[in-house]
């Protein structure tokens, strides 16, 4: 039995159309000859009656792409199926020959059907075990150096019997377990390398080891950080001596042109490493195939400058702008040398920064998401109709609540479709229960045993 899930709306077309339906109308419309087998993977699947008639009027023969043939063969794909993570388009070339193609879109499930809601998930992780048992329900996973070696490697609890002992050994058998409907972001080891070719051979292995449909390239923003300063954050006290935003132009620009020098080789790209909402636009630019909003950190940062400032208004005691400054050091607001600052000036700051995030009474950054409206609104106004928002980085008992609650709101409804959220696995397994699952459970188990 197949079930359309929103491929199209038959009650609202009034009838189902299918590619089988011209392929036998009247000796009109014919197969290609050698292509019979991948044209029946999806003469079935319901089609438009503006499709149906534009394929009518301009197809003698149909057949597929050689790209077609590519997908269906490289994740040999079960006879008279179309792979999941591709939609179907049709291309018109000459003497009335029309071919279906496949073209990479985790929005679809296999057969030409749509994944059940617009909004898609993620996971962040690189352990095998715990990706298998939601591997049916997302659309993208995650992972960068930290997660492979120091969550799943080098963790004996979690690499039971140390059977998995090397970074590919990791992602082929990820890759296995996903299939070909999920797209794979994995972050290159040294973002500083010079050498553009390195780079790309690096990138080359990932795709080498999960093909080019699924491999997303994780680009992180480097800000004032090189490969000549980055040791500062290896060694000693770990601290940065520069300001997050004093360094050279080049340097803030390298995650940028990186993404687009990978763009040019054809990869996709995760611009990663996106706090502030005015990041967003100018990371637009380098045409990414997803951007992101982190957005945990940020609030819990947020809640504690706050907490400073008004330890201050209420006490006058200086000794908490003090603090809040050792907390700014703490926390790369202000770089390692930075502890004669002025208390004005951090207070200034702080005031400032709060004002940005939307953060006083009845504001919208209370809540953590003003970066995700913001980043939405934007989106919204691109030229990249590819481009997905990763909201990333969250924990606790409101946060992934209050973005589902978001998404629902009238202004961001439509932007559904673009978004992705990503997070562990057992923190969103978490919001698949309530305290009424479990009360259900006691009474319906206690009857169904019999007991009075």
């Amino acid at each position: 039995m197949s079930v359309n899930y929103g491929l199209l709306r038959p009650q609202e077309n009034g009838m189902v159309f299918s590619v089988k339906a011209l392929a036998g109308n009247g000796g009109k419309t014919s197969l290609i000859q050698g292509e019979e087998a991948y044209v029946r993977r999806f003469w079935n699947q319901p089609i438009s009656a503006r499709l149906y008639a534009d394929i009518a009027l301009a197809a003698r023969y149909i057949g597929v792409t050689e790209n077609f043939r590519e997908v269906v063969d490289y994740f040999k794909t079960p006879e008279d199926e179309t792979p999941a993570g591709f939609r179907l388009e049709f291309i018109a070339e000459a003497d009335g020959v029309v071919r279906a193609d496949l073209v990479r879109d985790i929005g679809y499930d296999k057969n030409g059907q749509k994944r059940p809601t617009k909004l898609l998930f993620s996971a962040d992780s690189a352990n095998p075990y715990e990706v298998a048992s939601i591997a049916n329900l997302i659309a993208n996973l995650t992972c960068n150096p930290g997660i492979i070696y120091d969550l799943f490697i080098n963790n004996p609890k979690a690499n039971a019997g140390n059977k998995f002992k090397t970074r590919d050994e990791v992602m082929s058998e990820i890759g296995r377990i996903l299939g070909p409907g999920v797209d794979i972001s994995v972050e290159l080891n040294n973002p500083f390398e010079s050498d553009i070719n390195k780079v790309l051979e690096e990138a080359a292995k990932f795709r080498e080891i999960l093909s080019p449909y699924r491999v997303v390239i994780k680009v992180p923003h480097t800000g004032p950080v090189n490969a000549d300063n980055v040791q500062e954050l290896l060694s000693g006290d770990k601290k940065f001596s520069l300001k997050y935003d004093q360094g050279k132009t080049q340097d803030f620009f390298r995650g940028h042109n990186l993404a687009l020098a990978l763009r040019e080789h054809g990869y996709r790209v995760n611009f990663t490493l996106m706090f502030e909402p005015y990041q967003t636009a100018l990371a637009l630019q380098a045409k990414p195939y997803f951007i992101n909003s982190f957005i945990r950190h940020r609030l819990v940062q947020s809640q504690e400058i706050e907490r400073h400032l008004e330890l201050y208004r209420t006490s006058g005691d200086h000794s908490f702008l003090a603090a809040l400054r050792q907390f700014f050091i703490e926390k790369d607001y202000l770089p390692s040398g930075a502890g004669q600052t002025g208390l004005p000036e951090i207070k200034a700051a702080a005031e400032r920064l709060l004002h940005y995030r939307g953060f006083g009474p009845g504001g919208e950054g209370r809540d953590g998401l003003d970066s995700v409206r913001h980043n939405l609104r934007i989106l919204k106004n691109t030229n990249l109709p590819e481009t997905r928002l990763i909201i990333c980085s969250m924990e606790g008992e409101t946060m992934y609540p209050a973005i589902d609650k978001m998404l629902t709101e009238e202004e961001f409804s439509s932007m559904a479709d673009r978004v992705v959220i990503t997070a562990e696995p057992e923190y969103l397994a978490r919001f698949t229960s309530t305290n009424q699952v479990v009360s259900y459970q006691r009474r319906f188990m206690n009857a169904a045993s019999g007991a009075k």
